[in-house]
């Protein structure tokens, strides 16, 4: 196990860091896919892929799940909007929406789109959870939201 984290653990931190964004969280997650590896290592099928991509599935994985969770949601929801997207951004070295313009972009959105965008864009939120937390149907949401990328599409061109 020792040479397996020596030789993984960085990539798979550094995976689950840019998804759940906050560096006490990752080392949980982290944790919790060595020890999920550890006993389901016996499932591992080398003839349907490498170990590093069955390991990284199983890490990846549990990071989304961990941003799915209640408990994290609730407590990402007190954070504002844009404090949420910094965040994001500075977790992200690779990449800068504001690189290419997109932050300015969506501030020619109409506002309703725009919050959509921001929450699931910026946000990481699932179109239900933009629904749950705006207080609106989710077909309200999925219409908002393909209308709002129409109009992106429409500027980057």
């Amino acid at each position: 196990m020792t040479l397996f984290y020596d030789k993984y653990s960085a990539a798979l931190y550094g995976v689950i860091l840019r998804i759940v964004k906050k560096e006490e969280i990752a080392e949980d997650v982290l944790q919790e896919s060595l020890v999920k590896i550890w006993n389901s290592f016996p499932s591992y099928d080398a003839s349907k892929g490498r170990l590093f991509t069955w390991v990284l599935n199983v890490s990846r994985n549990l990071a989304i799940d961990k941003i799915r969770s209640r408990q994290y949601r609730v407590g990402t929801r007190t954070q504002p909007i844009e404090e949420s997207a910094a965040l994001r951004q500075a977790a992200t070295p690779t990449f800068r929406p504001e690189h290419i313009g997109l932050q300015e972009m969506t501030g020619k959105l109409a506002p309703e789109q725009k919050q959509i965008i921001d929450l699931l864009y910026f946000g990481g939120f699932t179109q239900s959870e933009v629904a749950e937390e705006l207080n609106l149907p989710l077909g309200t949401v999925k219409t908002r939201a393909r209308a709002a990328i129409k109009v992106l599409a429409k500027l980057i061109r």
